[in-house]
């Protein structure tokens, strides 16, 4: 096992796997009368956030608390850094208090790598920049696996805003080492130049996502980040809900089998109208709890089950 997690391309498959099969062990807690295993008793585990993110700070929490693992909550806001503290002086800090593993959104792509530099405790990337979100990869990875069984062979339409999407590299490299084909859909000005060749060989690009719906297993719709975006990357929010949102007749357009999934916070309306959110399609409210199983198997083979 691997001592940090920072990348999807730090994974190979058996890795992978192994993580994917622990989360499905982890998800068993979940049912029971009391959710709490000992597993991480006396660690401690730091949330160390420079973005604000609901979701994931929950989902980590809950993760590590299941394990019985300390928690601490580090928000910039409020902190010494609105006071100009540096990440590495945060880090020499945490350090000093004893952090077992620090998972750490920032807004910088590459602050997890540095950070995993000065600190003698794990490293999780939580959301770096526009770079990578290797927890959210390998949560998809397990959602797809459940719905369908299996990894190997699907075929995985990423929809939207790829540029800025740190959700969509992640997945192409974590879908690529398990053996999916993955084919990315948006305007020419959302898809980086090159992108295919630069993250996983075999990776597809395509600009029209009406002929590539007859034929995926999966469609992961990425939302707009308007709040990245410094250009008009596209003429209006009405036409991009026109030419790549997905809606009722769309989702018709998909095999039987297929399935519907979107990392959230959704914008309704824009890339995924409420009538394919709700639908039974859609896998949106089993990967919230799916993320929780899966940090717990992340967390737990990091510090509790690797022997380093």
């Amino acid at each position: 096992m691997i001592r940090h997690l920072l990348s999807g391309g730090d994974l190979d498959a058996a890795t992978a796997t192994l993580i994917l099969d622990t989360a499905a062990e982890m998800a068993t807690v979940a049912g029971r009368e009391v959710k709490k295993l000992p597993a991480l008793r006396g660690r401690t585990v730091v949330n160390l956030f420079y973005e604000d993110s609901t979701r994931t700070r929950i989902s980590f929490e809950a993760a590590a608390k299941r394990l019985s693992a300390d928690v601490i909550n580090f928000s910039a806001k409020g902190s010494s850094v609105t006071k100009g503290e540096s990440l590495k002086d945060t880090a020499l800090t945490l350090q000093a208090m004893g952090a077992d593993a620090v998972v750490v959104r920032h807004p910088a792509s590459g602050a997890p790598h540095r950070l995993a530099n000065w600190v003698d405790g794990s490293v999780v990337n939580a959301g770096d920049g526009t770079h990578e979100h290797p927890t959210q990869a390998l949560l998809d990875a397990y959602t797809m696996r459940s719905r369908l069984g299996r990894l190997a062979g699907l075929h995985v339409a990423i929809v939207g805003d790829v540029l800025h999407s740190r959700v969509a590299r992640s997945n192409v490299l974590l879908l690529s080492t398990l053996g999916a084909k993955v084919t990315l859909v948006g305007p020419p000005t959302l898809i980086p130049v090159d992108i295919s060749g630069a993250l996983a060989p075999g990776t597809d690009v395509s600009y029209d996502l009406d002929a590539v719906l007859p034929g995926v297993d999966v469609v992961m719709m990425l939302r707009v980040q308007r709040e990245r975006m410094n250009d008009s990357y596209f003429p209006s929010a009405r036409e991009y809900a026109r030419r790549y949102g997905l809606d009722g007749p769309r989702m018709r357009r998909l095999p039987e089998h297929a399935i519907v999934m979107h990392p959230g916070p959704m914008n309704r309306g824009m890339e995924i109208t409420p009538e394919v959110a709700d639908s039974p399609r859609s896998t949106i409210v089993e990967q919230v709890a799916n993320g929780v199983s899966v940090r717990m198997a992340v967390l737990y083979l990091l510090l509790g089950g690797n022997n380093r």
